[in-house]
């Protein structure tokens, strides 16, 4: 926030970027009644919980993800590792962009509409599943994320990769019904990004099928948590610092 115009700019950017977005799918509806099984509001409160998770994850995590391959690159690393905490800890939580938790806001005002115009009346418990099926979501796109930056180990640089990565969002705010066959395995299991919005979404709408949807979400994500930190060990074992 030292930079205060950039900021708010930032802001109106993110903003103008999930209307764009909300417009799309308007036209899309104004073709369609449907798109697999999914209404227009679905859809819409589909990409409510799809943009709340991209906002807390970047939040916390896009930003130092972004920078991790610059201190590999420049030998900032290496004051890390010598610091008393976890280094991997450091590195997630370098910076927070606060801008994320105010376009957050405008993620929840649009499921709240989806959800007065689907008459929905969530109890309680389904709040709770809700609010911690959206921090499993937003967890895993960081661990994904994080095991794709420590390639910069051995690349040095790796933001192609980091922006290409982020643009996969996309497909998380499409319907999982809409995905068949070896596309709908890929981004379950290999990119679980189908998995991230729809779960919590489905939870909202009362379109779980059963549980054990929620249970491969909870699997998936503690699955490519271990990795990660594999990743992480392996990948320290290649860094030399930037003076050697």
């Amino acid at each position: 926030m030292q930079f205060k115009l950039n900021f708010v700019l930032w802001i109106v950017v993110e903003l103008l970027w999930f209307a764009l977005q909300l417009v799309f799918i308007a036209v899309i509806y104004s073709h369609v009644d449907r798109i697999a099984d999914w209404t227009k509001w679905e859809v819409v409160l589909l990409m409510g919980v799809s943009h709340l998770i991209q906002q807390i994850f970047t939040t916390f995590f896009f930003t130092n993800c972004a920078e991790f391959p610059e201190h590999v690159r420049t030998g900032k690393l290496d004051f890390l590792l010598l610091l008393p905490a976890p280094t991997r800890f450091l590195v997630s939580f370098y910076k927070i962009d606060l801008s994320g938790l105010i376009n957050g806001m405008s993620a929840l005002a649009v499921i709240a509409y989806a959800g007065i115009k689907l008459g929905l009346h969530p109890t309680w418990t389904q709040v709770a599943g809700f609010t911690t099926l959206v921090l499993i979501g937003a967890l895993m796109h960081y661990v994904l994320l994080f095991m794709l930056v420590t390639i910069s180990f051995w690349t040095v640089r790796a933001q192609g990769i980091i922006f290409a990565y982020y643009n996969l969002f996309n497909v998380a705010r499409l319907p999982d019904s809409a995905f068949r066959g070896f596309y709908k395995v890929v981004f379950t299991y290999v990119l679980p990004m189908l998995l991230v919005a729809n779960v919590p979404a489905k939870t909202l709408l009362e379109r779980l099928e059963s549980p054990f949807e929620m249970a491969i979400m909870a699997a998936v994500a503690l699955v490519f948590l271990y990795l990660s930190s594999l990743f992480w060990k392996i990948s320290l074992t290649r860094y030399t610092s930037a003076s050697s």
